[in-house]
């Protein structure tokens, strides 16, 4: 069944499996989630549960967030996404979730395949050898001296789209998929996934059923 939570991302340490191996781990804060909305066909068009983590003080939630979190019972949220599965991934599992509702982390287990999505790091603004991996000029036989300018870059007369400049780079939504959860700390709330997960220390991060996992 398809089923998914909200987290932050605390960084990454290791720990050793069954057989002794030494395995690199990401350890997520998944704080139980807070079912802020249930969204239906009738209403919305569509079969979604809006989900909330991380609270927010009330002295920089505005009206609107405060007034929806408390149909809830909750504090405002900083962190808010919809959890949306069509039938082809198994169902929603996330709609018999009631407003008010917690969701934990004992949703997932030991060995489970899944997806997460975050923001990436922000590298600032960065020439094109280190955003999209081109080569640098040559460095003699009478080359300017700037060796890392982007060169020729042909009739780009009219800014064209997709045109591969320098730029700012990193802050975009990644998601990486099929990565397995390593342990699962019902106790303090700490997801543990093998390998790495996109965006920085603290950063949140939205876990999900891996769509493309071999059945």
């Amino acid at each position: 069944m398809a089923k998914g939570i909200l987290g932050r991302k605390l960084g990454m340490t290791q720990i050793f499996d069954a057989a002794g191996n030494l395995v690199p781990v990401t350890v997520i804060d998944c704080t139980p989630n807070v079912v802020l909305q249930q969204k239906t066909v009738e209403n919305d068009g569509y079969e979604a549960v809006q989900v909330g983590f991380a609270d927010k003080g009330e002295n920089v939630a505005n009206k609107p967030e405060t007034g929806h979190a408390s149909k809830a019972n909750t504090a405002p949220k900083r962190f808010i996404r919809e959890f949306r599965f069509s039938e082809a991934q198994g169902g929603n599992e996330l709609v018999s979730y009631s407003v008010g509702q917690e969701i934990k982390c004992d949703i997932f287990a030991e060995g489970e395949v899944i997806d997460v999505t975050g923001v990436s790091k922000g590298k600032g603004y960065a020439g094109t050898i280190k955003r999209y991996n081109h080569r640098r000029q040559r460095m003699t036989h009478g080359v300017s001296a700037s060796h890392r300018e982007v060169g020729s870059m042909g009739p780009i007369k009219g800014n064209m789209k997709g045109k591969k400049m320098p730029g700012h780079m990193g802050v975009e939504k990644v998601t990486l998929q099929n990565l397995t959860i390593a342990k699962v700390d019902t106790e303090r709330n700490l997801i543990l996934i093998k390998g790495n997960v996109p965006g920085p220390k603290n950063g949140y991060v939205e876990i999900k059923s891996a769509v493309k996992a071999a059945k």
